[in-house]
């Protein structure tokens, strides 16, 4: 699910509160997360390690993987639109790297092109499930582009296109802003019962009753990330748009980004992910 989000353009003001979601998260990271957090890196990225690299985290959220990225050596400046989620990261570097100045935490926006060109290019630029959430998606898309140095990567993740579903859901997640809290968590447990419970009745009847709730207990060996702070994530991340994998290869195609590594959900709901590397 999504990371955080960089900045918000909607016409109608709405706009999910990411960063409060991610301070809650805070709270259950331990090393079994970060490592987790640093194998997705490595298995993505396809290395062993960032020593000597550059790495922009654009969307820092929660800064679980800003601060993977220092662990596996890189130079890292990491960046969020929401002052909770610059605070959550800049918990995780005091917590972790206290003075280190090779980590920079700022507030920013991946739509501010001059605030994007004012941070030069990177080795490694980092946007998992931010980008969606930004409320001008392609804007941000064509922003991020701009920071990748030659023979440098990007990593992003978009929401994939269900059509019909996922207009259905972006109606779901501008209702949670909307609500008061009650009616926040009645979507939210309306969310975990279509993400998760409704799984439950075909384990049982499959003899592995506890399947889900296995999955459940180790989620967090998915990106070191939270089930439920991910279900609050999904039922809440307004706003929202989504594309189909084409339209994000031939988006980044026509800017000499070449198409590394393509991760789908299977045509599903969650995020396809992608690497791209700028050849010259």
């Amino acid at each position: 699910m999504s990371a955080s989000t960089a900045s918000v353009t909607t016409d109608d003001g709405l706009r999910f509160e990411f960063g409060k979601n991610w301070t809650h998260f805070l709270s259950t990271v331990d090393e079994a997360q970060i490592r987790e957090a640093e194998l997705s890196l490595k298995q993505t990225l396809q290395v062993q390690n960032l020593t000597g690299k550059s790495f922009l985290d654009v969307g820092s959220g929660s800064g679980l993987f800003s601060l993977a990225a220092k662990r596996l050596g890189a130079r890292v400046h990491s960046f969020d639109y929401d002052p909770s989620s610059v605070a959550c990261t800049r918990t995780l570097k005091e917590r972790f790297f206290s003075g280190d100045d090779r980590w920079t935490v700022e507030h920013g926006s991946a739509l501010d092109e001059d605030y994007v060109r004012s941070l030069g290019q990177f080795d490694v630029v980092y946007s998992w499930g931010v980008l969606h959430h930004t409320g001008n998606m392609y804007r941000a898309l064509e922003m991020v582009a701009l920071a990748v140095a030659p023979r440098g990567q990007l990593l992003v993740s978009i929401y994939n296109d269900q059509g019909v579903i996922s207009d259905r859901w972006k109606a779901l997640k501008k209702a949670y802003v909307k609500f008061p809290k009650p009616g926040k968590l009645a979507i939210a447990l309306l969310t975990m019962g279509i993400v998760w419970l409704k799984y439950i009745p075909s384990d049982i009847l499959h003899l592995k009753p506890l399947r889900t709730v296995n999955a459940w207990r180790s989620y967090y060996k998915q990106r070191g990330m939270s089930p439920w702070h991910d279900v609050v994530d999904w039922a809440g991340g307004y706003p929202f748009e989504v594309a189909k994998p084409e339209n994000i290869f031939e988006f980044y195609r026509a800017r000499n980004l070449r198409l590394q590594h393509l991760k789908t959900c299977g045509g599903g709901k969650g995020c396809n992910e992608y690497v791209f590397l700028r050849e010259h």
